[in-house]
């Protein structure tokens, strides 16, 4: 089930890159992120409430909400980026850099991540995404 939700992101991730990008082009950069984390609030604020999850009842580490002005990041490069190169070069080099930022993190177990030894198998797929990062770049000239 993880590994069919882990795919399902990557077509979602795609979708958003589309739809967020066009309303990047209607609002502009910030304004359109602005929306977006807005629209992304209230949806998860439902979510929550309709699994009755208690929001914010634990207290964690400062740097570990980190992960929020990481993904308004992700969104303003992406905003960037979109209508300059094409959403297959958007997915390709963001799915390059997350492989290389995963294998680093796995390997050295960094951001106090288990470590996982780097496999043999892991060299061929990750020849597999340079080469797909490649040829989609090379397409999109």
């Amino acid at each position: 089930m993880y590994y069919f939700l882990s795919l399902l992101t990557g077509i979602l991730i795609s979708i958003m890159i589309a739809f967020n990008g066009r309303l990047t082009t209607q609002y502009g950069v910030y304004s359109a992120t602005v929306i977006i984390h807005i629209v992304g609030l209230i949806f998860i604020t439902i979510l929550a409430i309709a699994n009755r999850e208690r929001l914010f009842s634990k207290r964690q580490a400062w740097f570990l909400y980190l992960g929020g002005a990481i993904g308004v990041l992700t969104t303003i490069f992406n905003n960037f980026a979109f209508g300059r190169i094409s959403v297959s070069a958007i997915l390709a080099l963001g799915l390059f850099g997350q492989s290389v930022a995963g294998l680093l993190i796995d390997r050295y177990g960094l951001l106090n991540m288990q470590k996982y030894p780097f496999a043999k198998k892991k060299i061929s797929l990750s020849y597999l995404i340079i080469i797909i990062t490649w040829l989609t770049l090379v397409r999109n000239r």
